[in-house]
């Protein structure tokens, strides 16, 4: 079977980095961000999930100019700064390109994010002939490739509470909330002045939280 080399595209004017050597091993990275409330009288804070961050691709690539038949060795920064150049501002963007490392089956949507060049062989004159460059990609995305890549169901957790007697603004946010401080998203959602003025029987909506007050712009949580 015919070795498949790893190769680097630029993905708005199709310019091909081939890697000379492919990496022996790559890191793939992934987590979300949880955001956590302490409640009195739970073992444990609430989590809530906010955002997942950016899935990472780490390895490190290897450049040789020493090995070849040449009587003087080319300086292997000739190679090296090619690659590096792949975090230059490109000046129709206005940014870095967006690249795509492919792999037989690897295929990672990405800018090049880091790169540490160590230079670990000279020649005789100083000439840097072998180096490792240990880099990091982030992949790339856009609001609307995953916005049709990945269809969102609107998120609605609004309940309803039937008032029963006896009942308060504040006694049904610490039933539902855990918290009675936290009747005001209650209020607002129901259209109620005064939070006194509750009966029994009503239908009452009960927002999710965090929640935002339409007109302070206030985030309750």
């Amino acid at each position: 079977m015919a070795l498949v080399k790893a190769k680097i595209k630029v993905e708005h004017n199709g310019q091909e980095f081939v890697v000379l050597f492919n990496p022996e091993e790559y890191t793939i990275n992934k987590d979300n961000n949880f955001a956590s409330q302490t409640i009195p009288g739970l073992s444990s804070p609430l989590l809530q999930f906010v955002n997942g961050n950016l899935r990472t691709l780490e390895m490190e690539l290897f450049f040789d100019t020493y090995d070849n038949d040449l009587s003087t060795k080319p300086d292997v920064r000739k190679i090296t700064d090619g690659f590096m150049r792949l975090m230059a501002i490109d000046p129709a963007l206005h940014a870095p390109p967006v690249l795509k490392f492919l792999w037989s089956s690897l295929q990672f949507r990405c800018v090049l994010a880091r790169a540490s060049q160590k230079f670990i062989m000279f020649w005789d004159d100083g000439r840097p002939v072998r180096a490792r460059l240990t880099v990091t990609f982030n992949e790339y995305i856009d609001l609307e490739r995953e916005s049709k890549e990945i269809k969102r169901e609107t998120a609605d957790f609004t309940k309803v509470h039937i008032v029963t007697q006896g009942e308060t603004l504040s006694g049904i946010a610490t039933k539902l909330y855990e918290n009675p401080e936290i009747w005001r998203p209650i209020a607002i959602a129901n259209d109620i002045i005064d939070p006194r003025e509750i009966a029994v029987g009503q239908r009452l909506r009960i927002p999710s939280l965090p929640f935002t007050d339409p007109e302070s712009g206030e985030v309750i949580r």
